[in-house]
């Protein structure tokens, strides 16, 4: 019988899998994602207070948060002016915080839009390219519904709800409790990892910025895995050696014939 229980109760988890699907309105792909783009908003704000506490809350400098949230929604503006061209629109409305937390070398995005770089990483940047190179990747986890996706496999291979059910308290409470903590410790794919560097590089020429800029902060990350403890951001990307070679590839490859003038380094 517990066999039996065990199996209908697989079957049920992967059939709920499948029928997460949905269509990615910036993209036009078809994703299995555990969330919709309005519950991403939600459980991103709801998540909000948990990353603030952890990381000593927004940084006191007013200025350099001025600069964060000034290079973020401009290509933030610059998006949204292609997909409107485009027939697409962008549904998440983007917030960036500056941490203040200068001992933590991290940069992450929550489901939703809520976007994250640490003063310690911050500090370490030598360019406004770099900036935006960093906004940009986290803005393209966003875009790509990364978390949402990683919730839906999380469910198919842990069995959220149905764990909350037999442990007899309220669904829906449970599985937003477990979400939230999930968020907070969340681990990206290499896949998707790369595929935010491209969002990157795609952002950051639109915008006016050169891509190679990208470069530069994967070496900056490098020198600071040299200088002792490994960076925290480690913890969630790859190493950035590993996608430097990728990233000059990326940038050849789609431009061919060469970069456009008068970008900003």
């Amino acid at each position: 019988m517990r066999l039996v229980i065990a199996a209908g109760i697989a079957l049920f988890a992967f059939i709920s899998y499948m029928m997460k699907s949905d269509i990615n309105e910036i993209t036009g792909e078809n994703q299995i994602v555990a969330l919709t783009e309005q519950q991403e908003i939600a459980l991103g704000l709801q998540a909000l207070p948990t990353i603030m506490s952890r990381h000593h809350g927004e940084h006191p400098d007013q200025m350099a948060q001025a600069n964060v949230d000034r290079v973020g929604n401009r290509l933030l503006q610059n998006l949204n002016q292609s997909l409107q061209k485009a027939g697409r629109q962008n549904p998440y409305q983007f917030d960036f915080h500056l941490l203040n937390d200068d001992q933590v070398i991290n940069a992450f995005a929550l489901p939703g839009g809520q976007i994250f770089i640490t003063a310690a990483l911050y500090q370490q940047l030598e360019s406004e390219g770099q900036l935006a190179g960093v906004l940009g990747h986290e803005i393209g986890h966003v875009l790509s519904r990364h978390g949402a996706q990683q919730m839906a496999k999380q469910e198919l291979t842990q069995g959220l709800a149905g764990a909350a059910g037999v442990a007899g308290g309220d669904i829906n409470s449970a599985r937003m409790a477990q979400m939230v903590g999930s968020l907070v410790n969340m681990k990206y794919g290499r896949s998707d990892e790369l595929e935010s560097d491209r969002w990157g590089v795609k952002l950051l020429v639109m915008s006016g910025y050169d891509p190679y800029a990208m470069i530069g902060v994967m070496d900056i990350l490098k020198r600071s895995a040299g200088a002792g403890r490994q960076p925290e951001i480690f913890s969630t990307h790859p190493d950035p050696g590993n996608r430097i070679e990728r990233i000059k590839d990326y940038i050849q490859r789609t431009f061919p014939s060469g970069l456009p003038n008068d970008l900003e380094p």
